[in-house]
């Protein structure tokens, strides 16, 4: 069987990183959700720059757009949204047949907004309403301001993919959010069951900090931690949702029909060549879970992944990991805050080279 296909016989979705109007006008994203299984489509704004930067079905809609009196990224969206509209309506079908579990496309609000919850909220509002359908994902950072706005999203009907998480710290913080969302949106008569949310841990740009950090340390007990830290993190995460979504607190809102907040594995391409380029695939695989993939790590996945229930073994070494990068003094949420940072960063630069594209 497809790999990608046992993927998702393990109660694992696969969704795509990336959307352009190429995978859609040539029937890429048709023939991967029909061959390959794949559930749900993530972007953000250096996805769509790469698109409209070198696809040539853009040109002819940007020029028109350029002819306007509308600004830079006011034209950006009027791009963008239509192809996330397809993308929505080609999941439709796995939307409706998993009732609202899969199915789903994400659209990031704009990157500068990250420190204003008032605005992004009003972003996210807008941009929900401007895409028109059930199956879409408003992305919002995990930033302090971006928590209340998550939980207000969530306290609108809203569901939301919260992005650039990079630790422990960030995964329980965010649930909260949600949690708190759900039981304002509940109290205010809505429909918990029409909510979906997806926690994005970021799981490669973490081993590329800490593996730095270790070999400056240098000692071989140092180095013999290098490339598991995100990994054992991951599978930390998900012990978490485990306890807090299977647990007590939710029992409540899970009876009316909420929905748990999914662990979505997001920065799955290995940037060390040393590494397998399925490292951060093959030992997170389990159910209730999401893994978001770039093109090449799916080319992989799908050439000679090897499938097997793997998310919730070794829970006790991934603990030891911690442990152990606890007596380096490496401080795991001091890191997740900085690739907070640096992340944010390159995404505000990728916003600001789209702007500069519709300009």
């Amino acid at each position: 069987m497809n790999p990608l296909l046992r993927v998702r016989a393990e109660g694992q979705q696969v969704w795509l990183d990336n959307l352009s109007r190429t995978l859609l006008n040539e029937g890429h994203l048709a023939q991967l959700i029909a061959a390959d299984g794949i559930a749900g489509v993530t972007t953000n704004p250096a996805i769509f720059h790469k698109a409209i930067a070198g696809g040539r079905y853009y040109e002819e809609d940007l020029a028109r757009l350029k002819g306007e009196a509308i600004d830079a990224e006011t034209r950006y969206e009027r791009l963008v949204i239509p192809d996330v509209q397809r993308a929505c309506d080609l999941l439709r079908p796995v939307f409706d047949e998993s009732r609202g579990n899969a199915g789903y496309v994400s659209l990031e609000v704009s990157p500068a907004l990250a420190h204003d919850t008032a605005r992004t909220v009003a972003a996210g509002l807008r941009l929900k309403h401007a895409v028109g359908r059930d199956n879409v994902l408003i992305k919002v950072p995990a930033t302090s301001a971006g928590l209340e706005a998550i939980e207000q999203l969530t306290g609108h009907g809203v569901s939301v993919n919260v992005t650039l998480m990079f630790s422990l710290a960030h995964v329980d913080a965010v649930a909260e959010a949600y949690l708190g969302g759900l039981a304002a949106w509940q109290q205010a008569g809505g429909d918990v069951g029409r909510v979906m949310s997806v926690a994005s841990l970021f799981l490669s740009r973490v081993d590329t900090l800490l593996d730095s950090q270790l070999g400056e340390i240098g000692s071989d007990a140092a180095l013999a931690l290098r490339g598991k830290s995100a990994v054992a993190m991951a599978k930390l995460a998900y012990e978490r949702y485990r306890e807090r979504f299977h647990g007590p607190a939710f029992a409540s809102l899970r009876s009316a029909g909420a929905r748990p907040q999914l662990m979505l594995w997001a920065s799955t391409g290995t940037k060390n060549a040393a590494y397998s380029d399925l490292m951060y695939v093959e030992p997170l695989i389990g159910p209730e879970t999401v893994n978001t993939l770039p093109d090449a790590t799916l080319a992989a996945l799908r050439d000679h992944g090897t499938v097997a229930r793997t998310l919730d073994r070794d829970v006790d070494a991934a603990r030891a990991q911690f442990a152990a990068l606890e007596r380096l003094g490496i401080d795991m949420t001091t890191a997740g805050k900085r690739l907070q940072d640096e992340g944010l960063r390159q995404f505000e630069e990728a916003f600001a080279g789209l702007l500069d594209l519709t300009a």
